[in-house]
C-alpha cells in the first residue's frame, strides 16, 4: 500500500483529513463528514508500514516509546500535511490534514474587510479562534502572506508543525518548527524577543507562560498573530484570563485591554448544494468600550458591544450566519445547527 497514492487521491477527492486506523477501512473528511475510501479493511500490519513511509524507521523508533508524534509531509508539486502519528489499542494510527502549498488570499477566503485593519497594524495581539478544522490556520497564512506581500519587515513563526511554506517577498519570513528548530514554543518565544522579529505567528497559545510572554512580546511593540480553541471573543478572553491564577488576573486583564486589538472567531458551514464550506465568522475590535469591559471584568457584555459595533467593523457570528443563509450559500437546517443563540437568528432571518 502506497502513502502517496492515499494523499493524491484525498487532494482529488477535495479532503480536509486522512484517517489511518487498523480494523476500519481509510477514511476522508470531505466537507466536514466522514467517507470511507473504499471497502477494504487496514491491518494492524498496513498501519504501521504506512507510518514508516511517512516518518521514516530511525523516527518511527522515536514515536514507539513515545506513543505519539506531530510531523509535517509533503508530496512535491502536490501539497503538504500535517500529522499526528499515535497508538491506540496497542496499534499505530495516523491523522493528515490537507494543506495546499499555494497561499490563498484574503478575500477568497470570505473573511471580513477589518482583516485588512488588522494586518495594517504595527503592534498589538489578533487572535484567530474556533473549533478544530475551522480553518484557523489558513485564515493566518493569509494574513502573513498578505504582510509578507505588501511590507517590509520580518515576520517570525513558531509553529507545530510548519503548515504553509511561506517566500520571502517584501519581508524576511523564518519558521520555526517545534521538534525539529526549537524544544518548545516558551522556549522560542523567549529567544523570538531577541531575534529583532516586527510580527510574530505563534501556532497556538497552549499554556500560561507561552500566553504570558506573548501578551508580553504585543505590549513591547510587535504585532502578533496566534489562535485558541474557542468560539466568540467573550469565551476567549475568559480563557485566556482564566489560564492565570486568581492574584495575577486583574493584570492579565489590564494587559490585553491595551494589546488586544481584535478577535477573528470562524466556523466552516456546508454549503446548500454541497460543494465546499462557507466561512461564517463574529469580529469584535478593540475600542473604548470593549476594552473598558475586559479591564474591568466584563466580558458578558461584550456581545452587547459586538452587536453594536458595526462602525467599528465589528459583527456577530448569527448576523454571520443570516448573510450565509440569504444570500443563499448554506441551508436553514446548517444556519441553525451552527448559530450561536438560535432564536436570535431566526429574528434576523425574518
Amino acid at each position: 500500500m502506497d502513502l502517496n497514492e492515499i494523499l493524491l487521491e484525498c487532494f482529488q477527492k477535495k479532503a480536509s483529513d486522512v484517517h489511518i486506523t487498523a480494523g476500519i477501512p481509510i477514511v476522508f473528511r470531505i466537507n466536514g463528514e466522514l467517507v470511507y475510501k473504499d471497502e477494504r479493511v487496514l491491518t494492524p500490519k498496513e498501519c504501521e508500514e504506512l507510518s514508516k513511509q511517512c516518518i521514516g524507521d530511525e523516527a518511527y523508533n522515536i514515536f514507539s516509546s513515545s506513543g505519539e508524534m506531530d510531523t509535517s509531509y509533503a508530496i512535491p508539486s502536490t501539497g503538504r500535511f500535517r500529522v499526528n502519528l499515535y497508538k491506540q489499542r496497542g496499534t499505530v494510527a495516523m491523522a493528515f490534514r490537507s494543506i495546499a502549498y499555494e497561499i490563498p488570499k484574503i478575500e477568497t477566503l470570505g473573511l471580513p474587510q477589518v482583516v485588512y485593519q488588522f494586518v495594517a497594524k504595527q503592534r498589538g495581539l489578533v487572535l484567530v479562534t474556533g473549533p478544530t478544522g475551522s480553518g484557523k490556520s489558513t485564515s493566518l497564512a493569509a494574513m502573513v502572506d498578505y504582510i509578507n506581500s505588501n511590507r517590509r519587515c520580518h515576520i517570525l513563526t513558531i509553529e507545530d508543525p510548519i503548515e504553509y511554506m511561506h517566500k520571502h517577498k517584501r519581508s524576511v519570513v523564518n519558521q520555526r518548527e517545534i521538534g525539529n528548530d526549537t524544544v518548545s514554543y516558551t522556549k522560542a518565544l523567549r529567544a523570538a524577543l531577541r531575534e529583532d522579529p516586527d510580527v510574530i505567528l505563534i501556532g497556538e497559545m497552549r499554556d500560561l507562560e507561552t500566553i504570558s510572554i506573548a501578551l508580553t512580546a504585543a505590549e513591547t511593540g510587535h504585532l502578533v498573530f496566534s489562535t485558541l480553541h474557542t468560539v466568540g471573543a467573550a469565551k476567549t478572553i475568559d480563557r485566556i484570563v482564566d489560564v492565570f491564577p486568581p492574584h495575577q488576573q486583574p493584570q492579565v486583564r489590564n494587559q490585553l485591554s491595551t494589546v488586544l486589538q481584535g478577535i477573528i472567531s470562524q466556523q466552516l458551514i456546508v454549503n446548500k448544494d454541497g460543494m465546499g464550506r462557507s466561512v461564517a465568522t463574529e469580529v469584535m475590535t478593540l475600542t473604548s468600550a470593549t476594552s473598558n469591559l475586559i479591564r474591568e471584568a466584563k466580558t458578558p457584555q461584550i456581545n452587547s458591544c459586538i452587536y453594536n459595533g458595526a462602525q467599528f467593523g465589528m459583527h456577530s457570528m448569527d448576523i454571520s450566519i443570516a448573510k450565509l443563509y440569504k444570500a443563499g450559500k448554506i441551508s436553514y437546517e446548517s444556519a441553525c445547527e451552527f448559530a450561536i443563540d438560535i432564536d436570535n437568528l431566526k429574528r434576523l432571518l425574518i
